[in-house]
């Protein structure tokens, strides 16, 4: 009894730990408000994802371009040039039924791709070829990384012993040479989506210089390409596949569901993953999502040619449901094309492994579609060799750019580029495709208004967009009718707790859920040097004809995120998959609350003021509203230290935008 109590006890414990946790996603008002905001915007792209597609005319008009999207939204437009390829084979593996070829390429200068081929010995002319890309199986012994295509090695050996040759890749961050996939997720390397920039950019060249390379070899069928792979692998098989057409069948195995599982929906009854799987995934799995993109969109790209879609009921970071979706959607493709001979669904029971009973099916649609047999499937994958017996390099290369190709991969704005109205078109399309394109109500309306020493302090709550609301304090000398100014102050976490230790002992009343979210403790005594400092700014502004209005955008303030960096690294992602930033939507934010001051009719010039995170946000909102002055405060100095903005690197630099500003604005850069 004694034994089962202290379990029971442990359980309990767990339990509780498991729902704080789990709790911690919907803890303050801001959290909640971001996740109604996440379900309705995922929904509105399910709903228009290929809309706009009803016949097989309207699919051709618009193929080309969602294919050129896809290509900009994986850092490939415009393409890498094509270098040599400098392939070496350090050496061969004999078996009675089929060789392994341990060998790299650089699909970039510097830039080494380390795989096996497996080569069978049956084969009299050229044969069908799989292209194989491996998820995230690592396989790492006393401190060296022998690659996935260990992990992986029993499909080369299917496809060797029935009559393919197969190509295995190493993938970025678990080949020999090892990279970074988790760049936002885990090394705070925001500024990728400044420069349009996700590990599966590179996964997706190193796959379309792999087809180059196989290209090359003699005993290769060169119309008869495959791609498979499974979770990390499946999702890089569908942007080959998409890519490029050399691939002439594809079986993608857990590699992909639908928007909404990825950004609430996720998966039943498990912890945090219930409310969005892109808390499991790696950043490789995601294109910048610049388009607004579901993912049914990218799969049905692949049609007509033969497509396999492979899962198993219980993945939990691919929900059956989402996948169904999936599938759904590129169905009416193949549908329109007459064509649904040509694609497939197969699910089998388990959850997220690479078994026997999900590779079969695979096996027999490249038998169907490669080699135009329909025998059954005998011979099982099994690994044979020890992972020293598949290593491409006894010592790495010491001039490699693995590690830090995210540095170099997409091309980046000069000082010297274009300017102007065009750039300004292109941050629009590019980088703020994801704010709203239809005009809708402020919904304004007053929270609070009090008098406080001849001064006029209140709140007035409004609607940056559906299921974002938020609120603007405005202060001014009672009477004024004619105000010559207004001044548009957008603080950060910290100027906001500033300014609420400001005003704490004259607004307690009124600020009571602004204290609580900030922390601040309304009962403090107040010095006599705090006291001195709110009289000063109340003679301020008992003297001035200026209408002061302070502001937070989503995230900060009022609608603040739990302070859990977990949580808010997740938030930000879920902002990547809908074709935003965190960041390019507080911009929409600023926009709005300069709308807000513009419908009270004050009929007067309005100056921006930022500070530091917040400097770079009203530069560009002044782009796009009609403001007379901007006052920045720590404006950065390049890409990385400012807040991320889908694809901007690649349009301006920082630089560039300030300059951009100033033709429109004056511009004060404070001290």
């Amino acid at each position: 009894m004694k034994i089962n109590s202290l379990v029971l006890r442990f359980i309990c414990i767990f339990l509780h730990l498991s729902l704080q946790v789990f709790s911690a996603q919907f803890i303050t008002p801001g959290d909640r408000m971001m996740a109604r905001y996440f379900k309705s915007q995922a929904d509105e792209i399910a709903a228009e994802s290929l809309n706009e597609i009803k016949t097989i005319e309207d699919w051709g008009a618009r193929k080309d371009i969602y294919r050129k999207q896809m290509h900009e939204m994986l850092g490939l437009d415009p393409m890498p040039e094509r270098t040599p390829l400098k392939a070496v084979v350090t050496g061969k593996i004999d078996h009675p039924e089929f060789e392994v070829w341990k060998l790299h390429f650089q699909s970039k200068p510097k830039l080494y791709v380390t795989a096996n081929l497996y080569v069978p010995k049956s084969i009299k002319k050229p044969a069908p070829t799989i292209l194989y890309v491996c998820g995230h199986g690592a396989v790492k012994k006393s401190g060296i990384s022998y690659g996935n295509k260990v992990h992986y090695q029993h499909h080369g050996v299917w496809f060797a012993r029935n009559g393919y040759v197969c190509l295995i890749i190493d993938t970025l961050q678990l080949g020999e040479i090892e990279g970074i996939h988790h760049g936002t997720y885990n090394h705070n390397m925001w500024w990728w989506n400044s420069r349009g920039y996700s590990s599966a950019s590179v996964e997706v060249w190193n796959c379309i210089r792999a087809l180059d390379y196989l290209e090359t070899l003699d005993f290769v069928d060169k119309e008869r390409f495959g791609v498979t792979g499974r979770s990390g692998g499946g999702a890089y098989s569908w942007w080959i596949s998409v890519l490029d057409e050399r691939i002439k069948v594809s079986a993608p195995v857990a590699g992909i569901t639908s928007l909404k599982n990825h950004v609430y929906a996720g998966y039943p009854n498990s912890g945090r993953l219930a409310h969005g799987v892109v808390e499991g995934h790696c950043d490789c799995m995601f294109q910048v999502n610049t388009y607004r993109w579901d993912f049914g969109q990218v799969a049905s790209l692949v049609a007509p040619r033969p497509l396999m879609i492979l899962n198993t009921d219980d993945d939990r970071i691919f929900p059956l449901n989402g996948v169904n979706d999936v599938f759904n959607n590129a169905r009416r493709i193949y549908d329109l094309h007459e064509a649904r001979d040509k694609i497939g669904l197969v699910i089998t029971p388990g959850g997220h492994k690479d078994t026997q009973p999900l590779r079969v099916p695979a096996f027999s649609w490249f038998n169907r579609h490669l080699k135009g047999s329909e025998e059954p499937v005998t011979i099982i994958a099994e690994k044979l060799f020890k992972p020293q017996q598949l290593r491409v390099f006894n010592q790495l290369p010491k001039d490699s750019i693995n590690g830090k190709i995210q540095e170099q991969f997409t091309q980046l704005a000069k000082e010297s580029d274009g300017s102007g109205e065009p750039t300004i078109k292109l941050l629009a399309e590019k980088t703020f495709q994801g704010w709203p394109s239809k005009a809708f109500s402020l919904n304004k309306k007053e929270n609070f208004q009090v008098e406080y020493e001849g001064v006029i302090f209140k709140a007035i709550d409004f609607d940056s967009q559906k299921h974002v609301r938020l609120r603007a304090y405005i202060a001014h000398r009672k009477g004024l009718r004619n105000p010559t100014r207004v001044d548009l102050e957008v603080l950060n976490e910290s100027y906001w707790t500033k300014y609420l230790h400001l005003g704490r002992f004259a607004f307690t009343d009124v600020w009571q859920e602004e204290l609580k979210l900030a922390g601040i403790d309304a009962d403090l005594p107040v010095s006599k040097k705090q006291k001195k400092a709110l009289a000063v700014h109340m003679e301020k502004m008992r003297k001035s004809d200026i209408v002061y209005v302070v502001f937070m955008p989503r995230g900060l303030g009022l609608s603040a995120l739990s302070e859990d960096d977990r949580h808010i690294t997740q938030v930000r992602r879920r902002f990547m998959l809908l074709g935003q930033t965190l960041a390019g939507m507080q911009v929409w934010d600023v926009r709005r609350c300069i709308q807000l001051v513009e419908d009270f009719s004050y009929k007067c010039p309005i100056t921006l003021w930022g500070y530091d995170d917040t400097s770079s946000l009203i530069a560009l909102a002044s782009l796009f509203e009609d403001v007379s002055a901007v006052h920045i405060k720590g404006y950065p100095q390049n890409d990385k230290d400012q807040p991320d903005y889908l694809n901007i690197s690649r349009i301006a630099t920082p630089g560039q935008i300030l300059d951009l500003v100033r033709v429109k604005s004056k511009v004060n850069l404070l001290r």
